[in-house]
C-alpha cells in the first residue's frame, strides 16, 4: 500500500548560491557546499530523478514508482496525460547574488524546438534580506525590435520591473515572462518539468575563469510574451487554519496552509497526487487510521493519489504549501 513519500534532495552548487539551506532550512548536508543555490525536492528528470528515503520503497526513484503504481501514485487523469513522467519540479532556491534575467518558452515553442513542454513556474518567498527584490516583467510595454536595441545597448535593467519582497511574497511566472530572482531571497519554486532557460542578461558577470556566461538573446526575444503586462505580486491574505488559494494554472494548483489546529483533508475528487512543502514548523500527516508521516521545515512530502483522506496535525504551528494538478 502506498504511503506519503519523502525524497533525498538533489543539491546544485551555483555561482550565485549561498548558505541558507543550512542556516535557515537546517539541511545539514549543505554545510560543506560553499555556494548551494538549488535544492531539488521532487524531480522527475530521467537523468536526476528523486529517490525515496522513507518506508519500504526507500531507494526507488520516483520514475520507477510511477511505472509500477501509475494512477495510484499520481492520479488516473495525471497518468493519462503525462504517462510515466512526473509533471512538476519542486525546488528551493537560495540567491546570495542576483540570478540572470531570463525567460522560458511556452509549450508550443518548446515543442517546436524538440522539448516535451515549456516552463511555467511560481515563487513563494520563505525569507528575504532587507531591500531584497524580484524582477517580474517590464516596467512598460515593449516590442521585440525595441527590446533588441535595449539589450544591445546594455540598458536592460532600465526597463525591468522590480518588486520589493519579504517572507510570504508570492508571484506567478507564466512561460514567456521575463524574470529574475534578486540577491538575498530564499524561496520555494514550483514549475513544469523543464530545464529550458534563455538568459537575456547577466549583469556582465564573469565566471571563475574570467569568461562571460552564455546568453541566449535571440531565443529569449522569440520566447517573450510581449502582450503579458501583469507584472504584480499575487495579492492574497493568509488566514489562520484556512487553506488559501495562491495559484490556479493549467499546470499546477498551489495553496497556502498556516495552521495550529488539526486540518482534515479529503482528496477523493482531486484525482491527483498532493505535495506538501513545509515552509515553517512541522506537522504529522495521519492517514489510513493509525499511520502517519512527519514533514518539517525544509522538507517536501508527496501524498499519493490512492490516499483518499488525511488529517494534518501541526506540531505547535505549521506553514505548508499544498500543490496538486488541476
Amino acid at each position: 500500500m502506498l504511503y506519503p513519500l519523502k525524497f533525498k534532495p538533489i543539491y546544485k552548487e551555483k555561482i550565485w548560491g549561498g548558505h541558507k539551506f543550512y542556516t535557515l532550512l537546517h539541511k545539514e548536508e549543505c554545510a560543506e557546499i560553499p555556494q548551494c543555490g538549488e535544492s531539488w525536492e521532487v524531480s522527475g528528470f530521467d537523468e536526476e530523478p528523486s529517490v525515496v528515503t522513507n518506508g519500504f520503497l526507500a531507494g526507488n526513484t520516483l520514475n520507477e514508482l510511477i511505472e509500477v503504481y501509475m494512477g495510484d501514485l499520481v492520479g488516473e487523469k495525471v497518468f493519462h496525460q503525462y504517462g510515466q513522467v512526473f509533471p512538476l519540479l519542486v525546488k528551493f532556491i537560495d540567491a546570495q547574488d542576483d540570478l540572470s534575467v531570463q525567460v522560458h518558452p511556452d509549450d508550443e515553442l518548446a515543442q517546436k524546438l524538440g522539448e516535451p513542454n515549456g516552463k511555467t513556474e511560481m515563487w513563494y518567498v520563505i525569507q528575504a534580506d532587507r531591500d531584497a527584490k524580484l524582477n517580474i516583467g517590464f516596467n512598460r510595454p515593449l516590442k521585440r525590435d525595441e527590446l533588441r536595441q535595449i539589450v544591445a545597448g546594455n540598458r536592460l535593467e532600465s526597463v525591468l520591473r522590480y518588486c520589493n519582497v519579504s517572507a510570504g511574497s508570492c508571484c506567478y511566472i507564466p512561460a514567456g515572462k521575463v524574470h529574475a530572482i534578486g540577491r538575498g531571497v530564499l524561496l520555494a519554486e514550483i514549475q513544469q518539468l523543464s530545464d529550458v532557460t534563455y538568459r537575456l542578461y547577466d549583469y556582465n558577470r564573469l565566471d571563475a575563469e574570467g569568461n562571460a556566461r552564455e546568453l541566449h538573446v535571440e531565443e529569449a526575444l522569440e520566447a517573450i510574451d510581449y502582450e503579458d503586462n501583469n507584472n504584480d505580486l499575487i495579492a492574497y491574505r493568509a488566514q489562520k487554519n484556512q487553506t488559501v488559494d495562491l495559484v490556479k494554472s493549467p499546470y499546477f494548483v498551489t495553496r497556502l496552509m498556516d495552521f495550529d489546529k488539526p486540518v482534515e483533508k479529503i482528496y477523493v475528487s482531486m484525482d491527483s497526487f498532493v505535495l506538501y512543502i513545509c515552509i515553517d514548523g512541522a506537522a504529522e500527516i495521519r492517514y489510513n487510521g493509525s499511520e502517519k508521516e512527519t514533514v518539517s521545515a525544509g522538507e517536501t512530502v508527496l501524498v499519493p493519489a490512492s490516499i483518499e483522506e488525511a488529517v494534518l496535525v501541526p506540531i505547535g504551528s505549521c506553514r505548508l504549501l499544498e500543490v496538486h494538478m488541476p
